[in-house]
C-alpha cells in the first residue's frame, strides 16, 4: 500500500492541498526510514529526502542508535547546494542536544526553504519545538502530513516514549484446529519455512525476546536471529520469566553470552545459590515483584523499560501467553495459522490459564490485517482491553 492510497481520504477532509510530488517524496522518505529497522532502538525510524527544482539531491535515514540522524545523512549525501530546497522528513526534526546536535538547527543553517513533516514527535523534549525553531527562522513548515501510517511504523517508539513501557508483540503459531503442538509435545514445525523467516525479521527489529521457563525446559531454544540470505541480523536480548529459577544450568540461553545477553526474571523465592551460578556464566538475574506466586509481569515491564528496552517479542507457551494477556501487557498479536489439523484433547493451545467465563469478556483485536505466506495465514491485530 502506498502512503497516498492510505491517507488520501483524510487529506480531503482537511482541505489541505498536497501534490502528487509531495506524496512521492514522503513515500520515499517512509521507505528509507524502514531501512533502520533493528538498528536504531530505542530511537524512532526516520527518513529524509531533499528536493530542489523537482529533483532529489539528497536522501538519508537514521541508520544506527547514537549515529547521525536522517536529516544529517541527507545533507551529507547532497551533491549540490541545498539552499532553497525542500526537505521531506517522516518525523519532526529534533530541537535539543542529545547524542547528536539538533537537526532543526541544521536545517536552518543549511538554508532549507520548506520542510514537510510526516508526524510531530510525541517526545516532550521535542514536540512542536522543532517546528517553531524552523518557522521562527522563516522556513515554511507543513506538519502532520501523514501521521496515521507513520505512527504505525513507529508504534514501538511511540508507546515507549510516552509510557517508558515496552511495546509487546505476542507471536504464536498454531494449526487450523488451534494447536501449538501435538499431544506428545512435538511442535517442529507448525508453521512453514517462510513464516519462520518472517518471525526472525521480527526478532531482528525488536530489542528483546521473552519466553517462560517451561519453554526453555521443553525446547532448549537459543532465541537468536537468522535472516534469509545470510544477511547480518541483530540478536535480541533474551528474557526468561522464571519465578523460582528452574532454568537448567546447561541450557543454551545461559551458556551463550557471546550471542546475546540473557536476563532471568525471578521472584524473591528463587534459590540464591543457583542465581549466583547463573550470574557466574555471564547472565543477569533480575528480581521482580511477585503476584499470585509468580513473577509480576507489570513490574517486569517497568524494570525492563528502565533498562531502555522498548520492544519485546513474546514467544511464550500457553501459560505465559495467558498471564501476559491477563496482565494486559500485550499490545499486538501475530498469529500464524498453518493449514494442518492434528486434534488431541490434551494438545496445547496458544493461550492456556484459567480462561474467561463469558464470551463478552474475551480479549478482542482491532485493525486486523491478513497475509498469505505460502499457505500459512498470518493474522495481525492490536489488542483491545
Amino acid at each position: 500500500m502506498t502512503i497516498r492510497g492510505f491517507c488520501c481520504f483524510l487529506l480531503k477532509a482537511d482541505f489541505i492541498l498536497r501534490t502528487d510530488q509531495d506524496y512521492k517524496y514522503m513515500q520515499l522518505a517512509y521507505n528509507l526510514a524502514k531501512k533502520g529497522c533493528g538498528g536504531v532502538n530505542p530511537n524512532p525510524l526516520v527518513g529524509a529526502v531533499i528536493v530542489k527544482d523537482n529533483k532529489i539531491i539528497g536522501e538519508g535515514y537514521h541508520e544506527i542508535f547514537g549515529g547521525p540522524h536522517a536529516e544529517v545523512n541527507a545533507f551529507r549525501s547532497a551533491k549540490e547546494s541545498v539552499e532553497g530546497a525542500s526537505m521531506y522528513v517522516t518525523l519532526e526534526p529534533c530541537s535539543h542536544y542529545g547524542k547528536t546536535p539538533p537537526c532543526a538547527q541544521a536545517i536552518v543553517d543549511n538554508k532549507i526553504a520548506r520542510v514537510v513533516i510526516g508526524m510531530l514527535d510525541p517526545n516532550p523534549l521535542v514536540s512542536g519545538r522543532g517546528v517553531k525553531l524552523m518557522q521562527d527562522a522563516g522556513i515554511e513548515v507543513e506538519s502532520d502530513f501523514l501521521s496515521a501510517e507513520l505512527s504505525q511504523m513507529n508504534r514501538v517508539f511511540l508507546k515507549y516514549i510516552q509510557t517508558k513501557l515496552p511495546y509487546v508483540i505476542m507471536k504464536t503459531a498454531m494449526t487450523l484446529d488451534g494447536k501449538i503442538a501435538s499431544r506428545t509435545g512435538d511442535s517442529r514445525w507448525v508453521s512453514n519455512e517462510q513464516s519462520r523467516a518472517k518471525v526472525h525479521e521480527l526478532r531482528n527489529e525488536l530489542m528483546a525476546i521473552m519466553v517462560g521457563v517451561d519453554t526453555v525446559i521443553a525446547d532448549d531454544p537459543i532465541l537468536t536471529t537468522r535472516l534469509v540470505g545470510n544477511k547480518k541480523g541483530r540478536n535480541p536480548i533474551r528474557i526468561v520469566v522464571d519465578s523460582q529459577a528452574r532454568i537448567p544450568l546447561e541450557s543454551k540461553l545461559l551458556n551463550t553470552p557471546a550471542e546475546a545477553k540473557t536476563i532471568v526474571a525471578v521472584s524473591s523465592k528463587a534459590n540464591t545459590e543457583k542465581l549466583s551460578r547463573i550470574e557466574a556464566k555471564g547472565n543477569e538475574v533480575l528480581f521482580v515483584d511477585e503476584k499470585n506466586g509468580r513473577v509480576d509481569l507489570n513490574d517486569l515491564m517497568l524494570k525492563l523499560g528502565e533498562r531502555g528496552i522498548d520492544g519485546i517479542l513474546l514467544e511464550g507457551g500457553a501459560t505465559l501467553n495467558y498471564a501476559a494477556l491477563d496482565a494486559q501487557i500485550v499490545d499486538e498479536v501475530h498469529a500464524y495459522i498453518a493449514p494442518k489439523i492434528i486434534g488431541g484433547q490434551s494438545a496445547k493451545t496458544p493461550v492456556g490459564g484459567e480462561g474467561i467465563e463469558l464470551m463478552n469478556d474475551a480479549v478482542n483485536l482491532q485493525n486486523i490485517r491478513f497475509e498469505n505466506i505460502a499457505n500459512d495465514i498470518l493474522v495481525v491485530g492490536e489488542v483491545v482491553y
